[in-house]
């Protein structure tokens, strides 16, 4: 504190500035008038807004009486203008013992010394007060010397100076960035933090805007801010922003600012003021860290998506959906030939050509790439020394962060190509080479377009982890579809390769692998030609999928096909494939229908074994379910499972239709319904037999099948009179020559007169055996279809057989000579007895 008497140069300059106007406060007046660094350092100090210290002034004559008094002398002193007016001041506001010395001082004032110190002064309420003084010797009007003296409170103008050196300092002295803007955004004050960060001196900013001072960032941005929070006042805190300025021309960098905004103590708004903090390491830091957990997103969204199936296009496809557009713009996948075919590749030999083909190909935005890389399907061969070749040849990705018409020319098959390529906006390639399990099965190559970010060592290694996920899962149905092709093959080697014409009947057969389950099924069907024209029709279902199912089921087709050769009836048929179940193995079961058509009586014996029932249509397209006698499925018997047949008679023109359930069986819908809605489909009138066939897969199988489907369908055609004749033999007479005569006119007719002895000779001997070891023979049947058929039905029960006969025995030398006569004979036992038959071959195909 200044003792009084001492000098107070500086702080007199400091204030006698013009910044005093009338009633004693400090006065901003005239700031905005005074152009350049003035205008901004008094804008400065408008800005500041500091406290306004109270003035007293009071105007003395020279003959000691007080003649001027303000409002402000009566706020500090407590003595109004009415009193002080007229009065010594040493009188006044001294102690008596203080006066002399104050009166002294006085006179030294009033002869010209001016003064300016501290003093310590008595209030009217005789509390003391200190105040600080300047006086100034004038002249008055009439020449006399009057003393103007000014007065403020030391207290308060001690604090005013603190906080003014306080503000000072803080906005010196600070390492952040701080600065001041008028209304117009333009620069008034800033620090020399702030300077260093932007690179420029204190000066190249004042009285400017950002977006002239740094046109490197993002200014508009800013100043958007800076309004946003001059007009509502809400502070903005950590705005964001980039780019380069003057002082770091080559380097982006990213800063934190906050702002809010000046008001005086009236509410006037005066501008802006910002903290700026440099964070571009947080920044790159925060960027590393969120490209890091984009590329851990990506990971896992895409590990979810690729592989959801065994279909070797659809997992390429998976890989290019999940990388675009968040990985790259543009994406395809090639693949080597031989990967295509389920075989597996062989190495890349240096100096030989590769040859790919396009499985997917995708793009985030319409650039046109899609239009000018290879088609889907579309195959490209790349030259051994081609960079394509070397990439998949060496097993290690291919970079080319920045992409340039050079670049890109050797990169393409074709250079065509480059001119779209460019267009495009393509500045940035990955090619990474798809490996499973050691062998290179193609490439998938990234670009990016739009993306302005250039690969890099990350991306590849996202790349690479990617690819090795999809490259697996390629691999996988590679395998998968080798696999599943070898079984495909298998099982329908297992199936009918050919449907022999049958007389008297028109068959028409499906069967359709599963689309969903992946693997093969157990269904099968069987069309087995039989003795005097019939035929056997065989459906089954091994339960459950894969080799072992299918395994199994060729084991029961062969041996049905096998049982019904014998001319077994259905139900022993049955009966001997549920032994062969239960002897394959555990858990080993199957459904399976087994029906045998007469052409001649069109009788059908059909058995079933767990089976679902059969469909019958009539001719006038009325449709019947065929109820058949409950039977265990195969294997479930044990072995011991009975099983029986049911007979029925059909009319030409019906239809008779056997399916496994994969045809009717559906989710959320009732098995019955499955069957109901097939009766219905095949009862519509005016279709062949293929129409029905395909009109039954549209109608049931509308989203693919979780079983495979097998299907037969017949319809009964009548039999032409040219194709079979009938002698009923009664009980008596020469029945051999009757026999002999019929056969032989029967076969002038059929214009088969070169096959009349032998058939005379066999039709003889069956007819004298039937006399001999049976009851009687009751009927010769001649049969033309693909063989002559001569039967002859009698009512005995024992099968006739092959007997060795001595030179000297007279019988025993019929069964022989059929034996050599015929292609092949047999017997089948029926209701009623048996019937013998034996087969010529016809010397050439009857029509």
């Amino acid at each position: 504190m200044r003792r009084a008497g001492q000098s107070g140069g500086s702080r007199n300059d400091r204030w006698n500035r013009g910044r005093y106007r009338a009633g004693g406060q400090l006065s901003t007046h005239g700031f905005e008038q005074t152009p350049g660094r003035d205008a901004a350092g008094a804008a400065s100090a408008r800005l500041a807004g500091h406290r306004l210290v109270p003035l007293a002034t009071a105007l003395v004559q020279d003959d000691g009486r007080i003649l001027h008094w303000s409002e402000e002398a009566e706020a500090l002193t407590g003595w109004s203008a009415q009193e002080a007016i007229g009065a010594y001041p040493a009188r006044l506001l001294l102690p008596e013992e203080a006066r002399e010395a104050g009166e002294k001082l006085f006179r030294q004032l009033v002869a010209g010394r001016g003064w300016s110190g501290t003093h310590l002064i008595r209030r009217r309420d005789g509390s003391p007060i200190e105040l600080e003084f300047h006086t100034y010797p004038i002249a008055g009007p009439d020449g006399r010397t009057l003393l103007l003296a000014t007065a403020s409170d030391v207290h308060t103008l001690r604090e005013v100076e603190s906080d003014l050196a306080v503000l000072d300092g803080f906005f010196t002295q600070s390492p952040i960035g701080l600065a001041v803007y008028d209304t117009d955004l333009r620069f008034v004050r800033l620090n020399e933090a702030l300077a260093r960060i932007n690179g420029l001196t204190v000066e190249q900013h004042l009285g400017r805007r950002i977006a002239t001072v740094l046109p490197g960032i993002n200014a508009a941005e800013v100043e958007a801010v800076m309004r946003q929070v001059l007009t509502t006042g809400n502070p903005v805190i950590d705005a964001r922003s980039h780019g380069r300025v003057p002082g770091d021309p080559r380097r982006d960098r990213a800063w934190s600012a906050s702002y809010f905004r000046l008001e005086d103590s009236t509410g006037r708004v005066l501008g802006v003021s910002s903290s700026i903090i440099d964070v571009t390491e947080r920044f790159q830091a925060e960027a590393r860290a969120a490209r890091a957990q984009e590329r851990l997103s990506l990971l896992a969204s895409a590990s979810a998506r690729i592989g959801t199936t065994l279909d070797l296009r659809r997992t390429a496809e998976e890989l290019v959906e999940a990388v675009i557009p968040r990985f790259a713009d543009f994406a395809t996948v090639d693949l080597l030939e031989p990967v295509l075919r389920g075989e597996e590749p062989a190495p890349i030999q240096p100096e030989k050509s590769i040859q790919v083909r396009a499985v997917a190909v995708g793009e985030a935005y319409g650039s046109g790439l899609t239009g000018a890389a290879d088609q889907i399907g579309g195959t490209t061969e790349y030259g051994p020394h081609r960079v394509y070749t070397q990439c998949l040849r060496s097993g290690r990705p291919l970079l080319k962060p920045h992409v340039d018409e050079e670049v890109l020319r050797g990169l393409v098959p074709d250079p065509d190509r480059v001119g779209p390529g460019m267009a495009a906006g393509i500045h940035s390639y990955l090619l990474v080479p798809v490996i499973a399990r050691g062998m290179v099965l193609g490439g998938a190559e990234f670009v990016r377009t739009r993306n302005p970010e250039p690969f890099g060592a990350a991306d590849v290694s996202l790349a690479e982890e990617l690819v090795a996920r999809a490259a697996l899962a390629i691999d996988n149905a590679r395998l998968y579809r080798r696999e599943r092709e070898t079984a495909l093959t298998l099982q329908r080697s297992l199936l009918p390769q050919e449907i022999h014409r049958t007389l008297g009947l028109e068959i028409a057969h499906r069967y359709l692998p599963s689309s969903v389950v992946s693997e093969v099924g157990g269904d099968w069907f069987d069309v087995v030609p039989l003795s005097c024209g019939r035929v056997a029709l065989v459906v089954g279902d091994v339960m459950g999928h894969g080799i072992r199912a299918a395994a199994t089921m060729g084991q029961l087709r062969t041996v049905a096909r096998t049982l019904a050769t014998l001319d077994l009836p259905p139900e022993q048929v049955l009966g001997r494939l549920d032994e062969t179940a239960s002897a394959i193995g555990e858990g080993q079961f199957a459904t399976c229908v087994c029906a045998v058509y007469d052409p001649v009586d069109r009788t059908f014996v059909i058995a079933s074994a767990g089976h679902l029932p059969p469909i019958r249509v009539d001719p006038d397209g009325t449709p019947h379910v065929v109820h058949l006698p409950p039977g265990v499925p195969l294997g479930v018997g044990g072995g011991g499972g009975a099983f029986e047949s049911t007979e029925f008679t059909l009319p030409a023109g019906s239809t008779f239709a056997l399916y496994t359930d994969g045809l009717v069986e559906r989710r959320g819908r009732d098995l019955d319904e499955g069957i109901d809605l097939l009766a219905r489909t095949l009862s519509t009138p005016g279709r062949t037999l293929e129409e029905s066939c395909d009109a039954a897969l549209s109608a049931l199988v509308t989203d693919g099948t979780e079983d495979d489907i097998a299907m037969i369908m017949a319809r009964v055609l009548p039999v032409p009179s040219d194709r079979i004749a009938t002698l009923l033999l009664p009980s008596e007479g020469p029945l051999p020559a009757r026999a002999r005569r019929f056969t032989r006119t029967t076969l002038e007719s059929w214009g088969l007169s070169a096959l009349i002895d032998y058939a005379e000779l066999v039709v003889s001997e069956l007819v004298t055996n039937a006399l001999l070891h049976a009851d009687a023979p009751r009927r010769l049947r001649l049969f033309r279809d693909r063989t002559l058929t001569l039967e002859v039905a009698d009512a005995g029960g024992q099968p006739p057989r092959l007997r060795s006969s001595a030179e000297e025995d007279e019988g025993g030398r019929g069964i022989h000579l059929v034996s050599e006569l015929a292609h092949r004979w047999g017997s089948r036992p029926t209701r009623h007895g048996k019937v013998v038959w034996a087969e010529i071959e016809l010397p050439y195909r009857s029509g």
